[in-house]
């Protein structure tokens, strides 16, 4: 799905794009989280998780959305932009974001394990950082932690179906 140029108008709309490509991402097996970089109210940059699909740790999609944009504006820091994400992100994609000097940041549900905005640790917030974000969450909360509940259901289910047909479970069985 290629949406950049794509104009947005409001944060719900560009959330929207961003959960289009977290399906993407569980559709590839990965986890689903989308993630999109707009400055002036057009898409610069986007990306969903794949660090299993290209065997790189760093692709998820905050970092791979980034990177699209820096390469699209030809500048390694995109002042002014706006980075939406489905998922609250982590420490790794906190401070790119913070290194990348993006303006704002809009993510859907928070992460409760791993969420450096909020959740397990308020990163933003710290003194020793030389920029600030604007920061608002919760937009599409409820889409976004479905797409994640949705995902982790199955792949509970899957499991578990696996579990039942493998061999080794007739032969624990008897």
């Amino acid at each position: 799905m290629t949406i950049t140029g794509q104009t947005v108008h409001n944060d719900n709309e560009a959330m929207q794009l961003a959960l289009k490509l977290a399906q993407q991402a569980a559709a590839a097996g990965e986890v689903p989280v989308g993630a999109l970089v707009v400055l002036d109210g057009k898409v610069i940059g986007s990306g969903f998780n794949q660090p299993i699909t290209t065997l790189d740790p760093s692709a998820h999609a905050e970092m791979v959305a980034i990177r699209d944009a820096a390469r699209n504006i030809g500048n390694y820091r995109l002042p002014g932009a706006t980075l939406y994400v489905t998922v609250e992100p982590c420490t790794m994609c906190t401070g790119l974001m913070i290194h990348s000097r993006i303006a704002r940041l809009v993510y859907g549900t928070t992460e409760p394990k791993a969420g450096a905005i909020e959740s397990a640790i308020c990163l933003p917030q710290q003194p020793f950082y030389n920029h600030i974000m604007d920061i608002q969450g919760g937009v599409l909360a409820a889409e976004c932690a479905q797409v994640m509940s949705d995902f982790f259901a199955a792949r509970r289910e899957a499991k578990k179906k696996l579990k039942r047909l493998s061999p080794a479970a007739d032969t624990e069985k008897e």
